[in-house]
């Protein structure tokens, strides 16, 4: 089955389906604003994205960016695309990490030593015995105090 980026259409068609002539498209393969795929005796095949890239050239083109702008449009474009695929990856990761921990509840304390201690998920740090002692924390710039 063909996916929107096999490469199937003739230099002649994927113009056509584009609404533009022939030689722009190889104008733009030269610059590297659409790419297509080469055949062993070096002809070109456009992809159906090929084909979409090529109309929102001519779209930017018609509203007046240049070809160098249409270029860092289009390098910015597929730097989203990348960031959100690896967000997603990322994303995905981390509720794996999360459901292997116990659903993203953990607890850690300081140890007498000032030793990171993992604590049960429902259990506080207790005093040790016999200690009265009591740590008050106020945020930097909390009223009164500098």
């Amino acid at each position: 089955m063909l996916d929107r980026d096999t490469p199937v259409y003739v230099i002649s068609v994927a113009a056509e389906l584009a609404g533009m002539h022939a030689q722009t498209l190889r104008q733009y393969d030269r610059l590297g604003l659409v790419v297509p795929s080469r055949t062993r005796g070096g002809g070109r095949r456009y992809s159906s994205h090929d084909v979409d890239r090529l109309r929102e050239v001519q779209r930017l083109s018609g509203e007046g960016v240049s070809l160098a702008g249409i270029q860092r449009i289009l390098d910015l474009e597929n730097q989203v695309a990348a960031l959100r695929s690896r967000l997603s990856q990322v994303l995905t990761e981390n509720e794996q990490l999360r459901n292997r921990v116990g659903q993203g509840r953990r607890v850690f304390a300081a140890g007498v030593g000032g030793e990171v201690v993992p604590m049960p998920a429902g259990r506080r740090p207790g005093q040790r015995p016999g200690s009265t002692a009591l740590a008050l924390w106020r945020p930097p710039g909390w009223p009164f105090t500098d």
